[in-house]
């Protein structure tokens, strides 16, 4: 099997329970191929190869549940080293790519050049041990639930704003998991006077903007 350091080509997988979405990356970070595949053995090995023609291949995964256990003893089979992008890790290296529309290709494409990026930061799976599949597998468990808590104390907050003002709500209500965009609600949080619209000064509006983008 390859060591990490001699994988050039990286297959980002965003699995799925029938079907999962493949971005395969060079060395540079050029998409090489992009598409759909079914969660069978087939199909797993097909993009293995399709991959491993362009150099030494890679698996790139966000999550080892029971979903990705086929890929994974695809990947053992052939001798393609796994690497598991832990789920903290990967929303926060997504806030740093262009685009807030969560699609499975982009989903891909940021798991496997997270990968590329910071092979040494992820995790590489040793696929003979169970004991530490399983371990992971706890971990993956505990970020779920923290991304459900994540999930439901942003919509509180959310419904929180709606009734201080529906316009601030609109504003920046789906910006609310940025940091910046907390601070500024933080120090503004009322409209000026009840009863009117919200209109941010030209301090907030500037500091709001960097913090969206």
């Amino acid at each position: 099997m390859a060591a990490p350091n001699e994988v050039t080509v990286w297959i980002g997988l965003d699995v799925g329970k029938d079907e999962h979405f493949a971005d395969v990356l060079d060395n540079a970070g050029e998409s090489l191929l992009a598409r759909s595949i079914r969660n069978d053995e087939a199909a797993l090995d097909s993009l293995i190869d399709d991959a491993s023609s362009h150099g030494t291949a890679g698996l790139v995964i966000d999550q080892p549940g029971s979903i990705a256990q086929l890929a994974i003893a695809v990947a053992a089979r052939r001798e393609v080293p796994v690497a598991y992008v832990p789920g903290l890790v990967m929303r926060r290296a997504a806030d740093l790519y262009p685009g807030e529309a969560k699609t499975d290709r982009r989903d891909a494409f940021v798991i496997a050049d997270t990968a590329r990026i910071r092979r040494t930061k992820v995790h590489w799976l040793d696929t003979g041990s169970d004991e530490l599949l399983d371990q992971l597998r706890v971990l993956n468990g505990f970020d779920i639930d923290l991304a459900a808590d994540v999930t439901r104390l942003t919509n509180r907050l959310r419904d929180l704003l709606v009734s201080v003002s529906p316009a601030l709500e609109r504003a920046i209500g789906s910006r609310l998991h940025q940091a910046g965009v907390r601070a500024l609600v933080a120090k503004f949080p009322t409209p000026p006077r009840s009863g009117q619209p919200v209109a941010l000064g030209s301090t907030a509006r500037s500091r709001l903007a960097p913090a969206a983008r």
